[in-house]
């Protein structure tokens, strides 16, 4: 057992951990999916071609990447090519600094996370057709399977036949962040800036740093910000974000109307 006087750092992704005082076992990762990709990680580690990568000299985080490229195989997908691409260009640009305009390390880091949104959107539909449940996609994506399948699925509309408008209101997933930012950062005020005049109403300031301070004693001081999840809800856009705790979740839940006013703001306990 170990007498914790300083913040150690994710083993996995490499985030500073929360300070750890008296005695117990030393935390390595920051939840279940940075120590699920440890270990695969070290499954991994065994392969001759890791070899090429010289861990003295290499960045850790930088080290993942190239670990990356090399497990991709040469693929005839074209969503596995575009992924393929855009790790490549990013790779080239963050390798190196001062050789480029900052501005392209973030059009190369745009297009890596477009490339990836439909990677997932691609492996959420093969999950289905292996015979996944919503339920197990949800857990994996640490949301609801209602909120995993307003994001991901392909409804038929029962009047026609036809598929359903998925369409969500353009930068809703941005703006949801700036909202909760602003609240976790205690701008109570600046969180209100685009609400709805209902909205305005009902929620003031105070309102929303009570809530704030309520989550805070229930479960803790707050450590990070998920994957925001947007999702159409009938003429509205729903964002849903995980919210990590000392000693537990909640889900930060954003509506906003077509006008890209907000209609509704919730801190919800997470999924179990």
């Amino acid at each position: 057992m170990a007498d914790i006087a300083r913040p150690a750092t994710c083993q996995a992704c490499g985030r500073k951990l929360p300070v750890q005082a008296g005695k117990g076992r030393p935390r390595c990762y920051c939840d279940a999916r940075c120590r699920d990709a440890a270990r695969r990680a070290r499954a991994r580690s065994g392969r001759d071609e890791r070899k090429i990568v010289k861990p003295l000299l290499t960045e850790n985080i930088r080290q993942e990447y190239v670990y990356s490229v090399n497990d991709l195989p040469d693929p005839a997908d074209p969503v596995a090519a575009k992924v393929r691409d855009a790790v490549h260009r990013l790779m080239q640009e963050l390798a190196g600094p001062g050789a480029g305009s900052p501005l392209d390390v973030v059009a190369a880091a745009r297009e890596l996370s477009a490339a990836a949104a439909e990677a997932l959107q691609t492996g959420v539909d093969r999950a289905r057709a292996a015979g996944h449940s919503w339920r197990e996609i949800g857990d994996v994506l640490e949301t609801t399977r209602q909120a995993a399948f307003q994001r991901f699925g392909h409804p038929i509309d029962p009047r026609t036949g036809s598929p359903m408008n998925r369409q969500t209101l353009p930068g809703a997933a941005d703006q949801a962040v700036e909202i909760l930012g602003c609240i976790i950062e205690g701008h109570w005020a600046d969180a209100r800036r685009d609400f709805g005049e209902r909205m305005l109403e009902v929620v003031d300031a105070d309102r929303i740093a009570s809530a704030w301070a309520q989550a805070v004693g229930e479960i803790g001081a707050y450590e990070r910000m998920g994957e925001p999840l947007p999702h159409q809800s009938g003429d509205a856009t729903v964002v849903e974000i995980p919210l990590f705790f000392e000693a537990g979740n909640r889900t930060g839940q954003v509506t906003f109307d077509q006008a890209g006013k907000v209609i509704g703001l919730f801190l919800l306990p997470a999924p179990g």
